[in-house]
C-alpha cells in the first residue's frame, strides 16, 4: 500500500518527544496491548513505532500488505494502524477482510486529508477509527488510547459472553442458537453499566433471570437484587413497598419501613410485570426515577435513592402508550436500554441443551438420572411451547415424575404434546415417498381419540386410573370410551 510522505508536524513532534533520557516505566494496562504499523513509507513506520513504544505498546511494523495479513491471521497485534492511500480499493478490501477474520482487533486507518470519504468507507467496512495527514502526538495517542480501551471492552465482553453461554445455573440463559448469541452481546455491555433496562418477552422466556444475570455481572454486584411482582400487589401494597412507610402511616403500621429502591443500597430494584401498575402509580414511579428520592407512605420528608431499575413485562408498552394507558414519559424513562427474549419456538435448536439441563438439576437433587428417548425429543422439538422454557420445565419435571424408568417415553409428557407426537408420526413428512399433496386426508376424530387411550394405558402398563389422569379424563369416561370403542384388554389390541 503506498504511503504518503511524511509530514512535518508528525516528524517534528516525534524528534521532539523522542527520550534523552530512559522513558517512565509504561503502564501495564498498556503493556497488555500489542501494534501492528502497516505502511509502505518507512519513515512513517519509524515515527508511529517510536511514538506508540514510548507510551508503552509492544510494536511491529511492516510495508508489505501480504505479511501484515500474515501477522493478524497470526494474531500478533490486539490494534492495526493501517495507511490508507488515495487509490484505496484493495486497502478496502484487504480492511473488510482482516475486519471478517478478526473482528476483535481494532482497526486504525491513516489517510490525507482529503481522503476522509476513503475513511468512512473503511470504517462501514470494519475499521474502528481513523485520522487524517498530517497529526501530532497527541492525536495519535489518543487514537490509540481509544483503539486499546475498544480492545479491553470486547475482551471483557468476550470473556463474560463465554461465561454466560458456559454457566450452568441460569437455566433460561443456556443456549447457542443465533437469537441467544445476540442476547449474550448485548447483556455482556448492559451488565458493565448501571443505566436502566426494559426486558421484553412472552412468560417463561426467563424475564428475571435475564435480570438477575444483568445484576450478577454488573459493578453493583455484591449490594441486593431485590423483585417486585407488580401484578400481585394491590396499588396501596406496591407504593408501600416500593418507597417505604412511617409509623402510623396506615392502620397496622406500627413501625417505620423502607422501601425496596431504599433498601437496595446501590444494588438492583426488579419491577417484574411493570405494565400492570395503575397510572397514578406510574406517576410517582417516574417522580422517583427523575428526582432521585421517594417520599413514604405518609411521610413529609424524601429519601434519596440509589437503585439501578430493570423492569420486565409481557405486555405491548409500546401500544399501551397509545391507547393512553401507560405514560410515555415513563416509558422512555424505562427504556433506555431494550432487550427482547426470543420464545422458544424461535430457538428450537436449544431445546436439547435445555432439556438436558433440567434433566441434569434433576438428577443432582433426587439422585437419579433421567434420559428422554429418540421420539419424546423428536415431539419436544416439533412443539410450540406457549409457555416456554418454563413450560419445557415442567414438562420434564412431571415426565421424571410419572415416569417408570430412566428413560422418558412419550407417553410420560404431558398429553397435549403425546397427542401431538402421535400426529407427527403418522402423518408422513413433506417429501416422502409415495406421499401425495394433492390429497388431504382426514382420520376421523374417534380413531384419533381411540388411539391416543390405546397408547396411554400401554405406554403407562395398563394402569387405566393414570392413563386417565394423563389424558385429563375422569375413570368413568376412559371406562366408558373403552367400552364404546369396544377395547377388552388394551395390552391386547
Amino acid at each position: 500500500m503506498p504511503g504518503d510522505s511524511l509530514r512535518k508536524p508528525v516528524r517534528a513532534a516525534a524528534s521532539q518527544d523522542a527520550p534523552t533520557a530512559p522513558a517512565p516505566a509504561p503502564a501495564a494496562e498498556t503493556l497488555r496491548h500489542s501494534l501492528l504499523v502497516v505502511d509502505t513509507d518507512p519513515a512513517m513506520r519509524s515515527a508511529c513505532s517510536e511514538i506508540a513504544v514510548s507510551l508503552g505498546y509492544r510494536v511491529e511494523t511492516t510495508g508489505d500488505a501480504a505479511q501484515a495479513r500474515r501477522l493478524l491471521e497470526a494474531r500478533a497485534a490486539d490494534i492495526a494502524l493501517v495507511n490508507l492511500p488515495a487509490t484505496a480499493g484493495t486497502a478496502l478490501d484487504w480492511i473488510a477482510e482482516a475486519h471478517l477474520l478478526h473482528p476483535e482487533i481494532a482497526l486504525v486507518v491513516m489517510t490525507s486529508s482529503g481522503s476522509v470519504h476513503l475513511a468512512v468507507e473503511a470504517m462501514r467496512r470494519g475499521a474502528s477509527d481513523y485520522m487524517t495527514k498530517p497529526f501530532t502526538v497527541d492525536e495519535l495517542s489518543a487514537v490509540l488510547a481509544r483503539a486499546a480501551e475498544t480492545v479491553t471492552v470486547d475482551r471483557e465482553n468476550r470473556r463474560l459472553r463465554e461465561q454466560l453461554r458456559s454457566s450452568p445455573g441460569l437455566g433460561a440463559m443456556i443456549g447457542r442458537s443465533v437469537e441467544m448469541e445476540k442476547l449474550y452481546r448485548i447483556l455482556s455491555k448492559v451488565a458493565q453499566s448501571t443505566h436502566p433496562v426494559l426486558i421484553l418477552g412472552e412468560s417463561g422466556t426467563g424475564k428475571e433471570l435475564v435480570a438477575r444475570t444483568i445484576h450478577a455481572y454488573g459493578p453493583n454486584s455484591a449490594k441486593p437484587f431485590l423483585p417486585v411482582d407488580c401484578g400481585s400487589l394491590v396499588p396501596s401494597l406496591i407504593e408501600s413497598e416500593l418507597f417505604g412507610y412511617v409509623k402510623g402511616a396506615f392502620t397496622g403500621a406500627n413501625r417505620s419501613r423502607d422501601g425496596l429502591f431504599v433498601s437496595a443500597e446501590g444494588g438492583t430494584v426488579f419491577l417484574d410485570e411493570v405494565g400492570e401498575l395503575s397510572l397514578d402509580l406510574q406517576a410517582k414511579l417516574l417522580r422517583a426515577l427523575q428526582e432521585k428520592e421517594v417520599r413514604p407512605v405518609g411521610a413529609t420528608h424524601r429519601v434519596p435513592i440509589r437503585a439501578r431499575i430493570i423492569a420486565a413485562t409481557n405486555r405491548d408498552l409500546a401500544a399501551m402508550v397509545e391507547r393512553g394507558t401507560f405514560r410515555k414519559d415513563l416509558f422512555y424513562r424505562l427504556n433506555v436500554v431494550n432487550l427482547r427474549l426470543p420464545a422458544l419456538r424461535d430457538r428450537r435448536e436449544d431445546i436439547p441443551l435445555l432439556a438436558a439441563h433440567f434433566l441434569d438439576r434433576l438428577a443432582r437433587n433426587h439422585g437419579q438420572r433421567y434420559t428422554l428417548n429418540d421420539e419424546a425429543l423428536r415431539t419436544m422439538m416439533q412443539h410450540d411451547w406457549p409457555g416456554n422454557i418454563r413450560e419445557l420445565e415442567h414438562a420434564i419435571e412431571r415426565a421424571c415424575a410419572l415416569s417408570s424408568g430412566p428413560v422418558l417415553q412419550l407417553g410420560d409428557l404431558p398429553t397435549q404434546l403425546q397427542q401431538q407426537g402421535i400426529e407427527f408420526h403418522r402423518t408422513p413428512p413433506p417429501g416422502a415417498p409415495n406421499a401425495d399433496s394433492s390429497v388431504l386426508e382426514v382420520q376421523p376424530l374417534a380413531d384419533l381419540e381411540r388411539e391416543a387411550i390405546l397408547t396411554a394405558i400401554r405406554t403407562l402398563g395398563g394402569d387405566k386410573l393414570l392413563a386417565a389422569r394423563l389424558l385429563g379424563i375422569g375413570k368413568t369416561t376412559l371406562y366408558r370410551k373403552l367400552k364404546e370403542y369396544g377395547i377388552g384388554d388394551p395390552m391386547q389390541e
